[in-house]
């Protein structure tokens, strides 16, 4: 490590004084102009992990959902999974130092991660559309180099596709090719052989409108549509072409808002889907002959790929085993549907996609989906292997026919990560295959009314949770208030959890109408209020 070049690059990327930013879930997410000095600090954690597993490390500049003026960064591990959580700290650690500790931090993470400096380091880089986005990934690239590094810019790429390559670089070309073409290529092919086997392919085209969020996936998109079979007609809008990214638009403001997109004409029954801002969220949706609004969100999105993967797992006759894993927040009917109906076992996890990602791994076939319509499946290497086993040598026509389905299915779904456009051709191909329309699809189940509140507080440390966040343990009788109010409504629940990145408590409270929801949630936002140091006003219903 050269001190003096580390000294004279961090001088062109200094901290501002009094900021502190904390790498949670989604890495680091602030303001564009406060994120200079993080970005080259985070070129320098990344040759640093690099070096530390001798591996491939992903850099992705986005703030996926948030406003265009916000950007962000986060870390992505070799085989396309989310940085180690030991590596956060790291980075929080890294991010807050003042310019001349620098040098003492780096030298202090050397010591504790055994990271040895004379290692060969390479970084795959890529970032979204926003306006700062390129200027802040040369700020990354700047740390990448004071360190001795190599990287490979990929340019605009979505966020499941930068996971995907660093998968790809560090399985030596197994997972796939590291490059675009081979991203395409690989999906396209998957798509076309599941749709070849569908009854209804030659008979109509698949009309879909996609709402991009004005963001990457519209680019991404519009590169993979030559790839595409003729059968399938996408129609893609916010575009980023007119629009502000993710302004009135995206997967998240669909969920949130439960109306469609601006910039979408919606006719009955048209199938239409948004994914958002750094393409890794998919939430489908349609309006019926009334005109009433029908959102098909991650819950739903899992169910349907449950279905489709029992029966075919059932055809095969391996003794694989299948789970469904789920958060508090997923919807108390898709949560029974799975169990009872499809009886598949759900596990509950903690809020946030490395929860989830880590329970499915536990499993042969692992689904899982946040209900915001984050999500995707894993295969253990057992079941993969042994299904393509089945695909060269099984004898019987209905096992190798399904193992077939299987093997597609595995190559069409991006398991380093949640991945909009991998999802898409999924559920696509799923609903061709099963000759599913859209509102089929949505008559699976039908939702419990849900609730979402936010109460401000002196300090969310206040609240520890248990069972996955679904029950407080502190303050001292919040939990006792919250199960008597509970039992005022039917197939209601509801629970608390402190929110990760401010000092409010988010409620969730679901019941048999949207008016005692609604009330439930009121109380439960009272209760928390009074016990749990609420701020300013109490909560009005």
């Amino acid at each position: 490590m050269d001190p003096e070049a580390l000294r004279k690059y961090s001088a062109s990327h200094p901290k501002p004084a009094d900021l502190a930013l904390q790498y949670g879930t989604a890495g680091f997410r602030s303001k564009a102009q406060q994120l200079d000095h993080i970005m080259f600090r985070m070129g320098l954690l990344a040759v640093l992990r690099s070096k530390a597993v001798a591996a491939t490390i992903g850099v992705m500049v986005t703030a996926s959902h948030n406003p265009e003026e916000d950007n962000g960064i986060k870390l992505v591990d070799p085989l396309g999974e989310m940085l180690h959580p030991s590596w956060e700290e790291y980075a929080t650690q890294l991010a807050n130092a003042e310019d001349q500790e620098l040098q003492k931090v780096i030298t202090e993470i050397c010591q504790k991660a055994a990271v040895n400096l004379h290692k060969d380091a390479l970084v795959f880089i890529g970032r979204d559309t926003r306006p700062s986005s390129e200027k802040l990934s040369q700020s990354v690239i700047d740390g990448i180099l004071v360190l001795g590094g190599q990287y490979h810019d990929y340019g605009l790429v979505t966020t499941p596709q930068l996971h995907y390559m660093v998968c790809c670089q560090n399985t030596q070309g197994q997972y796939g090719k590291a490059t675009l073409e081979g991203y395409y290529e690989k999906l396209s092919k998957a798509f076309m052989e599941l749709i070849k086997q569908s009854h209804s392919s030659g008979e109509c085209q698949r009309h879909l409108k996609i709402d991009c969020a004005n963001g990457i996936g519209a680019l991404k998109l519009s590169e993979m549509k030559p790839y595409f079979p003729q059968e399938v007609l996408i129609h893609i809008y916010n575009d980023g072409t007119k629009e502000k990214l993710n302004h009135l638009c995206g997967a998240d403001f669909v969920k949130v808002h439960q109306k469609p997109p601006g910039g979408l004409d919606m006719k009955p029954n048209e199938r239409c889907c948004s994914f958002d801002g750094d393409a890794d969220r998919i939430v489908y949706y349609y309006k019926d002959e009334t005109g009433h609004f029908h959102l098909i969100d991650g819950d739903k999105i899992a169910t349907l790929i449950s279905i489709f993967l029992k029966e075919l797992l059932a055809k095969v006759r391996q003794n694989f085993k299948m789970a469904v894993v789920q958060t508090a927040y997923a919807n108390g009917s898709s949560t029974r549907y799975i169990e009872e109906t499809l009886k598949v076992p759900v596990h509950c996890v903690k809020t946030g996609v490395k929860h989830l990602h880590h329970k499915a791994q536990e499993f042969d076939v692992g689904v899982y989906f946040e209900a915001n319509g984050h999500g995707t499946i894993l295969f253990s290497k057992a079941a993969e292997t042994k299904i393509r086993q089945l695909v060269k040598e099984e004898k019987d026509d209905e096992k190798r026919e399904a193992a077939k389905v299987l093997e597609n299915t595995i190559d069409l779904i991006n398991q380093t990560v949640g991945d909009a456009i991998s999802d898409m051709l999924v559920i696509e191909a799923i609903l061709a295959l099963k000759g599913l329309t859209v509102q089929q699809w949505d008559a699976l189940y039908t939702d419990l009314p849900s609730r979402l509140l936010k109460v401000q507080v002196a300090d969310r440390r206040i609240i520890d949770t248990t069972d996955a966040e679904r029950r407080a343990v502190t303050p001292p009788g919040l939990q006792e208030k919250i199960d008597a109010l509970v039992k005022k409504y039917k197939l209601s629940r509801a629970f608390v959890r402190p929110s990760g990145t401010e000092d409010v408590v988010r409620i969730y409270a679901e019941a048999d109408t949207q008016e005692n929801a609604d009330a439930l949630a009121h109380e439960v936002s009272l209760a928390v209020y009074h016990l749990a140091g609420g701020k300013g006003a109490p909560p009005q219903p």
